[in-house]
């Protein structure tokens, strides 16, 4: 199965604008990303709508490629670039540009999933939640949770909790219920890339300001990989300063 990575790096950010270019212990994080993703040894590129971004990926010996400042995700902006490369990939995976410790390991599990289920469009990964985190964590609603099926197709995704668990005291739940996180990497059939950038907004995205729910409430499925692993996203320059704590902690820096 003939793969790509395009990583999506928006420049402007309400909460952290110039992101991707945002250094951790003297090198820029889309830098981090892309160095973490050749790993894997599958093609790559960078789409951006920003001239600087696209400099700097080049220079580091990375492809870069332009597309639209008007796009409103990331998935939007990885299509067109899909389409700007000519791209012959059948299958597109999503890598976000704010994670610069993304594993490897995680990137091949979605190809795996493609190359073990012929009939796979989307699929994605979560984390067992790990119950000594406690209630509290468990509720915030910037965790997504995520239930699945026995087939490991996804059911819902949520920023509530879900399931709820009747007749527990909450506080209980962790220890009563494998909770599942999502973890926000995709992989989409090419095909299947191009249908979905094309459907109307539904009411459950709305509802929960999460994309992937315009997938399930269409009617296509999201096949589910579980991994272990624990990254860290760059949402806000607090967590670009935890990364490199981290990063030190490690004896990396």
């Amino acid at each position: 199965m003939k793969c790509i990575v395009l990583i999506p790096a928006r420049y402007e950010s309400s909460r952290f604008p110039g992101k991707p270019l945002a250094k951790i212990c003297g090198e820029e994080m889309i830098i981090r990303v892309c160095r973490q993703v050749a790993k894997t040894g599958i093609p790559l590129a960078v789409a951006t709508d920003n001239d600087l971004i696209a400099s700097r990926v080049r220079e580091k010996g990375f492809e870069a490629v332009m597309t639209s400042s008007a796009h409103r995700s990331g998935t939007e902006r990885i299509e067109e670039a899909y389409r700007n490369l000519n791209s012959d990939a059948e299958v597109v995976i999503n890598v976000q540009g704010d994670e610069p410790f993304i594993d490897p390991a995680q990137i091949l599990a979605l190809k795996e999933i493609f190359d073990t289920y012929d009939d796979t469009k989307i699929a994605t990964l979560a984390r067992p939640f790990d119950p000594s985190a406690g209630y509290e964590a468990l509720d915030n609603p910037n965790l997504v949770k995520l239930v699945k099926s026995d087939e490991d197709k996804a059911l819902y995704f949520s920023r509530s909790v879900i399931p709820y668990i009747r007749n527990v005291e909450k506080e209980d739940w962790p220890v009563n219920h494998q909770y599942f996180s999502h973890i926000g990497i995709y992989a989409y059939r090419a095909d299947v890339l191009k249908r979905i950038v094309a459907l109307p907004e539904t009411s459950l995205e709305k509802a929960e300001s999460l994309e992937q729910l315009r997938w399930l409430q269409h009617g296509i499925s999201v096949r589910v990989g579980v991994s272990d692993v624990q990254t860290i996203g760059i949402d806000t320059p607090a967590d670009l300063e935890e990364a490199e704590a981290y990063l030190r902690a490690q004896g990396k820096a």
